[in-house]
């Protein structure tokens, strides 16, 4: 077969894995499946515990892959709805929670006893010995129920032939039991309990915060949810209420004025539908009878609207866009597939190293007892607090940092990826303007004055549903009075223009060009400005004729422009990606500093994620809307602005409190000098493990040194973190 032929047959399938305790499992999983013929990619995401596999169709079916992954201790099924997802992942915290509660009480004992032993506060060696005895009656609890997770974890890995930091931390925890065991039944009272105590204690800690932010993760999700509402469908001849969920293809069903349309369908009848969620489209639409409306857009007119359904629920765009999502968060970025292949190795050679200290501290004399304690030393070395530490501190200093700058950063592990952005995506609307139109010039016929024409204006345009409208009559300000120019009459053409008439006699016509010249009105040649061409148009009319002609954009904001020139003048590659039409956009890219081949205009979201991931990665994407969320999911970093809806919000992993896009160079530049006190806190704690590793090979090292060189580690990459705490915030 062409290897053509062979790539247009693969399929790709998006699934759910229970059974994950950490990424180790997701690594097992990958490293089995990949080596499945017919199979040729392998993703499994963790925090949405989503497997997205390609290949063959008949090789990556669920009735395959389930029986595979069975035998790893774990259970494959379809895509889980995020309901479910909320369900299990409230499962494992409170099965967590009752872990660590059971690792706390018994390990605060524990700890207190070898504190006693290791300070030399006891008064006797027998009195040592019995208080040592203690220490391991505490830590049974500990040992074999808060910490069987992990045993189990380990096992499972060494299963895919992908043994994990589980390995490690089971073979620590089992190793220091049984050397301490092996010391009481010689009567020392240098035990190790305490060692097996805080590894349970502290990683259970640690997955207990990732699972919760595991939960959070899935609220982006749920804002592309719409809700559960009772909408009026049209049924055995009258109209009844019915649960959106209940209404299928084909029934007909009634928008009322703002209501946010529940399903996609069909209009029967004219209306304005505003649907800058799904489009980026600064302005509402007039849709004309039979044409298309999209789930999440709101209807905006003042009586009733009647569609025909085309899309229930579950099979609208908007859940389209929810799987796409979550296909684009199971798929993974090469800095991530580079940090996985490093801890495919790390594992094994930390292994691999402690039982090779075994024999070798053997060849050179040493006897069983402290051959033992060296191995066990080099296992709990390998995994030392400062290399916990090291990133994550710094990660939550330099979180610190960007909160005082107004910036709240969701996720803290995205400053790593942060400082290495190459390309920034900007939406317009709302992200880069305003999101309101206002007047950006205005020509008028010869004796018309400003104050003459905004007193016209506010008059002609009141009570109209139009945007445009509503921006004019911001505009003309307080200059209506009802005493002195009351409307008699007012006929609405939709989406082209109304007529006014006035008690005193007088009309007034507001609308576009070729809606005027469709009703007799003469445009002279200075009526319209082709350098203003990409600005929104409204035209004025009176029984002279051409009165005047207005010109609307939605302005940039205030820091637009100096932000755009700083990410270029720093090296980023800058683009804004928006939905809105091609002069907007042009016009708008002009005025912040763009190239005109860096604008796109017209992008459907789908369109707008695809373009994204050709920038050259990774690639950072700020956008404000529901149509901006696949486009944050597909970005290595998304950040929401100030105005952001909260499907936009939960779906990014920094949010600006600020106004602007200023908030976009400031983070960037904490992420760098956070990423560099991290590299600094790598080699500070590298060196350490180094030097510990060494020592603990050539010679025996006391507990109570081996602590104090623990904290010693710790308060070094801690002090090193706190510098960015430290640091004076940009102006």
């Amino acid at each position: 077969m062409p290897v053509s032929d062979a790539l247009s047959s693969e399929d790709e399938q998006l699934y759910t894995l229970h059974g994950m305790w950490c990424t180790s499992c997701a690594l097992a999983v990958e490293g089995s499946l990949k080596r499945l013929e017919g199979v040729r990619e392998v993703s499994v995401h963790y925090p949405s515990a989503a497997l997205c596999i390609s290949g063959m169709p008949a090789a990556i079916q669920l009735s395959t892959l389930a029986p595979k992954v069975k035998r790893l201790g774990y259970r494959l099924t379809e895509l889980e709805p995020v309901a479910d997802a909320h369900a299990r992942l409230e499962a494992e915290s409170r099965y967590l929670m009752l872990r660590l509660m059971v690792g706390s009480l018994f390990g605060m004992w524990t700890m207190l006893a070898s504190i006693l032993i290791y300070a030399g506060a006891l008064p006797s060696e027998q009195v040592e010995r019995v208080v040592a005895w203690v220490s391991g009656a505490f830590s049974l609890p500990v040992v074999l129920f808060a910490g069987l997770p992990f045993y189990q974890a380990g096992w499972r890995t060494l299963l895919a032939k992908r043994p994990g930091m589980d390995v490690l931390v089971s073979l620590g925890v089992i190793g220091a039991v049984m050397v301490s065991v092996w010391l009481l039944w010689r009567g020392s009272a240098e035990v190790y309990f305490d060692t097996a105590v805080m590894l349970i204690v502290l990683l259970l800690v640690g997955r207990l915060v990732e699972t919760l932010c595991r939960h959070r993760g899935l609220k982006a999700l749920d804002a592309l949810a719409l809700p559960d509402v009772n909408i009026k469908v049209w049924h055995a001849e009258r109209w009844l209420s019915m649960p959106v969920a209940d209404v299928a293809t084909g029934m007909r069903i009634e928008l009322a004025p703002g209501e946010l349309v529940a399903l996609d369908g069909t209009l029967e009848e004219p209306g304005w539908i505003d649907t800058a969620s799904l489009t980026g489209e600064s302005l509402p639409r007039h849709f004309q009878a039979g044409q298309k409306v999209y789930a999440g857009c709101r209807y905006l007119g003042a009586a009733p609207l009647v569609m025909q359904v085309s899309a229930g629920v579950g099979k609208r765009r908007l859940d389209r866009l929810r799987d796409e999502m979550r296909r684009y968060q199971a798929k993974k970025g090469e800095l991530q597939k580079l940090a996985d292949r490093f801890a495919a190795w790390l594992s094994p050679l930390a292994l691999v190293l402690a039982l090779l200290t075994l024999p070798v501290a053997l060849l050179f004399g040493l006897g069983w007892e402290d051959a033992f304690v060296r191995a066990l030393s080099v296992l709990v070395v390998a995994c030392p607090c400062a290399v916990g530490l090291a990133v994550p501190l710094a990660s939550l200093a330099g979180s610190g940092l960007a909160m005082q700058q107004g910036i709240a950063l969701r996720d803290p592990a995205a400053l790593e990826t942060l400082a290495r952005i190459r390309s920034v995506a900007l939406d317009k609307t709302g992200t880069l303007t305003t999101g309101s139109h206002t007047v950006l010039h205005w020509q008028a016929r010869e004796g018309v004055d400003e104050l003459t024409l905004q007193r016209k204006l506010s008059a002609a345009v009141v009570g109209s549903e139009h945007p445009l409208a509503q921006a004019l009559a911001r505009w003309a300000g307080s200059q209506y009075d009802q005493r002195t120019e009351q409307c008699l009459e007012v006929i609405d053409t939709p989406g082209e223009g109304r007529r006014v008439q006035f008690s005193s006699g007088e009309w007034l016509m507001v609308g576009s060009a070729s809606w005027l010249a469709r009703q007799q009105i003469a445009l002279p040649s200075q009526a319209e400005d082709a350098t203003l061409a990409f600005a929104s148009q409204v035209m004025v009319a009176d029984e002279a004729g051409w009165l005047a002609t207005l010109y609307l954009t939605d302005q940039p904001v205030d820091d637009a422009e100096p932000s755009v020139k700083r990410l270029l003048a720093s090296g980023y590659v800058v683009a804004m990606i928006s939905g809105d039409r091609q002069g907007a956009v042009s016009w708008l890219g002009e005025r912040v500093g763009l190239a005109r081949e860096a604008c796109y205009a017209q992008r459907s979201p789908e369109a707008k994620a695809r373009l994204l991931q050709g920038l050259p990665s990774p690639t950072l994407y700020v956008g404000d809307g529901l149509n901006d969320t696949l486009s944050l999911a597909a970005a290595d970093v998304g950040i929401a602005p100030l105005s952001a809806s909260e499907a936009a919000r939960e779906g990014a992993a920094a949010q600006l409190m600020t106004p602007g896009i200023g908030g976009v160079v400031k983070l960037l530049s904490i992420a760098k000098r956070t990423r560099r006190i991290m590299v600094q806190n790598l080699f500070f704690s590298a060196l350490y493990n180094t030097l510990a590793l060494g020592l603990v090979v050539l010679m025996a090292i006391p507990p109570l040194v081996a602590v104090l060189a623990m904290a010693a580690s710790s308060l070094t990459v801690t002090l090193n973190a706190a510098r960015l705490a430290w640091a004076e915030p940009e102006s």
